[in-house]
């Protein structure tokens, strides 16, 4: 039974990475990972605003949108207070691949690539097996068209692929109207891999307080259909690798993304409900996984990626607009 796959050009023991958390701050962690079977982890990220100070590209892009308002400028953290600066992460980043055998993934989530240049190349000579940019804006600008944010992530691709040899992967989110159109557009950048998605994180509102405060809530199994979709939609129709992340809990999650086309799957929020090392985790999912193989007579993961792609299945359509109606007839409230 061969449960390896290949990612970025990285051949991995297996489909299951630990996707970029803060659980990833402790080498012990890391260590823990390792050793439950996870075939290669993300780090946390690194933060464009703990790189760029006075960086006039990144107040172009965050002060947009705010109406100027010196509140706005309360929702960053106080770096100094966590200490998880730049050397910080270069030092832990060091410190992970001396303890670890399996592949180590940095991760810079910002705006613009101009803070990223410098740490980009410092993040490859600190040992990092491969770099995933975590593009994570919101265009609240009336003024900024979906064409300009568009090229802003195509540009940020090219400039860091310039800038270093490592694979780099590209973590986005699912809001752009013509998505399949920027993921080639991404592809062609040069991107070694794309990352669906990214988890946009909602504020929430104290009705006590009148303050508007963040609030993380973890995904949900029903939430890995999205990511579902398009990579059964993009699977085939770019080169770069295809990794799915969001709600993914069971050995059934992974088993249907890897045949709607997926080279890895992430594991985040389920390492965090369920524990690096509990029963239920990534050791016995790899187990679960193994059987349903064996039981189904598949000796291969590469032999099962992408069978139930768009381009393989029998109805394309299924994931396109005409399964929007099929659902609704189908939709029976008595079975509730």
């Amino acid at each position: 039974m061969d449960l390896s796959t290949t990612y970025m050009g990285m051949k991995l023991k297996n489909p299951l990475v630990a996707s970029a958390s803060s659980l990833s701050k402790e080498i012990d962690n890391i260590r823990a990972m390792e050793d439950s079977g996870l075939s290669a982890v993300v780090l946390y990220s690194l933060f464009e605003e703990q790189l760029v100070q006075e960086e006039h590209a990144l107040d172009h892009f965050l002060v947009r949108g705010t109406e100027s308002y010196a509140e706005s400028l309360s929702y960053f953290p106080d770096m100094e207070k966590y200490n998880l600066g730049p050397d910080e992460y270069l030092n832990h980043l060091r410190k992970a691949k001396e303890a670890v055998d399996i592949p180590v993934i940095a991760s810079l989530n910002g705006v613009s690539a101009g803070g990223w240049m410098d740490y980009a190349r410092r993040i490859q000579e600190a040992g990092a097996d491969a770099l995933e940019l975590n593009i994570y804006y919101v265009a609240t600008d009336m003024e900024l068209t979906s064409a300009e944010v568009e090229a802003m992530y195509v540009e940020d691709v090219k400039r860091i692929k310039a800038t270093v040899s490592i694979p780099v992967a590209v973590k986005i989110s699912p809001f752009f109207s013509a998505l399949a159109n920027v993921a080639r557009r991404l592809d062609e950048a040069g991107a070694d891999a794309l990352v669906l998605f990214n988890r946009f994180y909602q504020p929430d509102i104290d009705l006590e307080k009148l303050e508007v405060f963040p609030n993380l809530i973890l995904s949900t199994e029903h939430e890995m259909r999205l990511p579902l979709r398009w990579i059964a939609v993009l699977h085939g129709r770019v080169k770069a690798s295809l990794a799915a992340t969001t709600g993914i809990y069971t050995e059934r999650d992974v088993l249907k993304m890897l045949m709607a086309g997926a080279d890895v799957t992430m594991l985040c929020s389920a390492l965090y409900r369920n524990g690096i090392q509990h029963p239920r985790s990534t050791r016995a999912l790899l187990d679960r996984l193994r059987a349903w193989m064996e039981e189904h007579e598949y000796i291969s993961v590469e032999q099962m990626k992408g069978s139930m792609s768009q381009k393989n299945v029998a109805e394309p359509a299924a994931f396109e607009r005409a399964n929007y109606m099929k659902t609704l007839q189908s939709f029976d409230p008595d079975k509730l």
